[in-house]
């Protein structure tokens, strides 16, 4: 854990990693989504020296419980796929939809 977090985020990185093991995750899987999270919650509650922008703008990772998980049926939404196809420089993402984005992205 990160020495910048406070008592409060130790304990919710312990609270997720925990249940993300019971729930038969490795333990590093476990670790690196208990500490994603939290580090989203530290974004939107302004903790944070640097955020993104799905960080603040998306709904709350405690809400959404893994409905725009890489695996889930929805998928990621289509502002995470057009920011993937920026920092990929893909040509025309601003044109297109959020399937075509998947397509462009190859996911």
């Amino acid at each position: 854990m990160p020495r910048s977090w406070s008592k409060k985020r130790e304990r919710q990185y312990e609270h997720i990693r925990d249940g993300l093991e019971d729930r038969g995750k490795g333990e590093d899987e476990a670790e690196e989504i208990a500490a994603r999270t939290v580090n989203k919650e530290r974004a939107r509650a302004g903790e944070a020296k640097t955020v993104s922008k799905t960080s603040t703008d998306d709904i709350s990772s405690g809400r959404r419980g893994g409905l725009r998980s890489h695996r889930g049926a929805g998928g990621r939404t289509r502002d995470q796929l057009y920011e993937e196809a920026k920092h990929r420089n893909i040509k025309g993402r601003s044109k297109m939809n959020k399937a075509e984005l998947e397509r462009a992205v190859g996911r």
